[in-house]
């Protein structure tokens, strides 16, 4: 049997020393425990719930099939270490009288902490019969769902829940000892095979009885469909007569058509010999003619057509170079006009840039010079030393003061002159506008070499185009002249020419008559049987087409009447045999004559099931609620006088001094708290086995305690702790700071995971 080593007689007692884990966050840790209550004090976020989680994956193993969904991820996923490491565990501990190591390990990540070793601690040798399957349930002697219900406790999960597994154990308890059913597991049994009898409209009796109505309503169709179908084939047998007559009818038209196609081929073929003369004539007259063919014809038109526009480009050369001559006439009009006419551009700039007679500014200055010193004499003259002086000096400036005078004057005269003679040849004596006449004249001279140089080219080019046009022009009159011998001019060329394209056209329109006719009698000819021999018969009396149209009706409606019979049969034959339908109904009316009487057996089964569970949830309840009521009194300061649960587990308490009981979801959140940790741990005392110290472990169970509630619960946890271990993780002080100096309660501190 399994830990057949390490059983004691007083039962299995399990202490946990120490756990190592590389887990989630928890990164190769160590948590160290001591027997009895042991706080473990940790911040938010530093690895309580993992440390818990922990412990029951080393115990009952990680289920490695969950799968994540929506809000929800699965612990192979959500306990993933953040290193990357692969997960594993160590758990060093006392079973019985005998020291154990547990380990797992990963070595398929989709297998996490499936490698599994049970030990005695420092012997090595393997604990018989314990396997990574069994192990929690072994040394705990209950399954996962019914630890995880009872003595492991977290915050999120105090709510009392019913399970199977827990149904088992409770009515283990109750009456016979087994753990192998389960009112819920009956119950849903039961249900699936009433379901599976009859569910509103489905089930095994709704489709029975299904069938026995279609087999009714197929056997009232059958006779049905055999007078439709007897009906649909009297109209058969009418309308393929009548499609008979029809036929021989339009036989009469087509041996009356064929007789007319015979006389139409005779036509055909008289017609095709006339046509092939016709055109033998034309082919031999335009021969004799020697009139040349298409492609010539249209070569020589193409060629006139070129002359005319060859000829055309030469009157317009023609235009262009009078228009050339006009603009030379006109560039040399304002030559002519100009005062440099019959210069060329150098010598009109040479001229123009001749200078007038300069006037020096030094005689003016010179006589202003004399003035002033004949001044100056006259004014110092009483300083002179004799009068002498004086006059010789007067006599000598007065003589420079009228010489300076007169060259003056001559030289104002001889530029007036020089004015004069450019008034008379520029009409003006302004040497700028002289100059701007120059230039004008030099520009008038460079358009007039332009307009010059642009009648050259145009006169060539018309001399060209003029003698392209004669050359060709002859050359092709001379080409027609060989079949045309009047041809002397264009005009009378292209006359012929087109006289020529007439009858080469009447040859073409012949020769294509003469083509379609023999087409026409080869056709017929083809469409004519050759071994059939004529018959004589009468006209019909109506056109192929009457018959046509009236034999398609006849058709059509056949086809109808033939696949409404077809159709017909085929219900028939899929409506199946009378005989087997009704040997198949009843058959159907036995198999739900016996499917009713199980139905009615399964209701009556339902109904003793829920008796007897009625009975144990009478049994169990009362206890339950009296174990809850003393540990929600200790807890509360007897505020509350009982708890009483129903059959789903629902609590509801009754206050000191009140007579009516109120449901629990009345309650505070703190309070609530309170009655479902009353009501885990009496499900401890009651289901959880007796000879088995099964560890209790709380994660943050006591948070929305007030201090008062929480020294209550402290108090009954060391209590409690004297007959196992029990290990509350919290994320307060106040549990630590209470035992602080109680040596009968290990305290330690979590930080930075540690």
């Amino acid at each position: 049997m399994p830990l057949l080593y390490i059983v004691c007689a007083g039962g299995i007692a399990l202490k946990i020393h120490s756990m190592q884990a590389t887990f989630g966050k928890l990164q190769g840790k160590t948590l160290k425990l001591q027997d009895g209550l042991n706080i473990i004090e940790a911040p938010n976020e530093t690895g309580k719930s993992t440390w818990c989680a922990f412990l029951v994956s080393m115990l009952y193993g990680m289920n490695s099939r969950e799968r994540d969904r929506t809000g929800y991820i699965a612990d192979k996923n959500r306990y993933t270490p953040w290193s990357g490491a692969p997960m594993s565990g160590r758990i060093e501990m006392k079973v019985g009288q005998r020291e154990v190591t547990l380990t797992r390990d990963t070595k398929r990540p989709n297998a996490p902490m499936a490698e599994f070793d049970a030990v005695f601690t420092g012997t090595g040798e393997q604990v018989p019969g314990l396997t990574s399957q069994n192990c929690g349930e072994a040394i705990l002697g209950v399954s996962r769902e019914v630890f995880e219900r009872s003595a492991f406790i977290r915050q999120a999960g105090l709510v009392i829940r019913q399970d199977p597994d827990l149904e088992k154990r409770i009515a283990s308890l109750i009456t016979s000892g087994e753990e192998d059913s389960s009112y819920t597991e009956a119950t849903e049994a039961l249900k699936k095979q009433l379901n599976r009898r009859r569910h509103n409209k489905t089930g095994l009796l709704p489709t029975l009885e299904a069938q026995r109505a279609q087999r009714e309503q197929q056997l009232s169709h059958i006779s049905e469909i055999e007078a439709e179908l007897a009906n649909a084939h009297s109209q058969v047998a009418e309308m393929e007569q009548q499609a008979q007559r029809l036929q021989a009818e339009l036989d009469l038209c087509a041996h009356w058509e064929r007789m007319e196609q015979r006389q139409a081929l005779t036509d055909a073929e008289e017609a095709a010999s006339q046509a092939n003369a016709k055109a033998e004539a034309m082919r031999r007259r335009l021969q004799d003619a020697r009139i040349p063919d298409n492609h010539d014809i249209g070569r020589l038109r193409g060629a006139l057509v070129n002359i005319q526009s060859t000829r055309k480009n030469v009157e317009k050369a023609r235009a262009e170079r009078d228009e050339a001559m006009k603009a030379v006439l006109r560039a040399e009009a304002p030559i002519n006009e100009s005062p440099f006419a019959g210069q060329s551009a150098e010598s009109a700039q040479r001229e123009a840039a001749k200078n007038a007679p300069k006037s020096s500014p030094l005689l003016p200055a010179l006589l202003i010079a004399a003035l002033a010193a004949l001044g100056a004499l006259t004014y110092f003259r009483k300083s002179l030393p004799s009068p002498m002086v004086f006059s010789i000096g007067l006599v000598g400036l007065t003589g420079i003061c009228v010489i300076l005078l007169l060259m003056m004057m001559h030289r104002y005269q001889k530029r007036t002159a020089w004015k004069a003679a450019l008034t008379r040849r520029f009409g003006t004596d302004d040497p700028t506008a002289i100059h701007n006449m120059a230039d004008d004249y030099g520009a008038l001279l460079q358009v007039l070499d332009e307009a010059q140089e642009a009648l050259k080219v145009k006169s060539a080019a018309a001399d060209s185009l003029y003698a392209s046009l004669s050359s060709n022009e002859q050359a092709i009159l001379l080409e027609i002249r060989r079949f045309a011998p009047s041809a002397f001019d264009l005009s009378s060329a292209d006359e012929l020419l087109r006289s020529c394209a007439v009858l080469r056209k009447e040859l073409a329109d012949a020769e294509r008559a003469a083509q379609e006719s023999r087409l026409r009698r080869d056709v017929l000819g083809d469409r004519l049987p050759a071994d059939e021999e004529d018959h004589p018969a009468s006209a019909p009396l109506r056109t192929r087409e009457q018959v046509e149209q009236e034999l398609s009706q006849v058709h059509a409606a056949l086809a109808q009447a033939r696949s409404a019979a077809d159709r017909l049969a085929g219900h028939l034959h899929a409506g199946g045999n009378p005989v087997e339908l009704r040997s198949d109904a009843a058959h159907l009316d036995s198999e739900i004559a016996d499917l009713e009487a199980e139905y009615q057996a399964l209701t009556l089964a339902m109904k003793a099931l829920e008796c007897a569970n009625s009975t144990i949830q009478t049994r169990f309840s009362p206890a339950l609620g009296k174990q809850t009521a003393a540990i929600f009194r200790e807890l509360t300061g007897d505020r509350y006088n009982s708890v009483s649960l129903d059959r789903a587990l629902n609590l509801s308490v009754q206050p000191q001094g009140d007579a009516i009981s109120r449901d629990a979801q009345l309650l505070s959140a703190g309070a609530l708290d309170q009655l479902y940790l009353s009501t885990r741990l009496a499900i401890c005392d009651l289901v959880l086995p007796a000879d088995r110290e099964i560890p209790l472990i709380l994660d943050d169970a006591l948070a929305n305690f007030d201090d008062k509630r929480c020294v209550a619960a402290l108090n009954w946890l060391k209590e409690a702790a004297k007959g196992r271990q029990v290990l509350l993780f919290t994320c307060h002080s106040r549990e630590a700071d209470f035992f602080r100096e109680n040596p009968e309660v290990s305290v330690q501190q979590l930080t930075e995971l540690g």
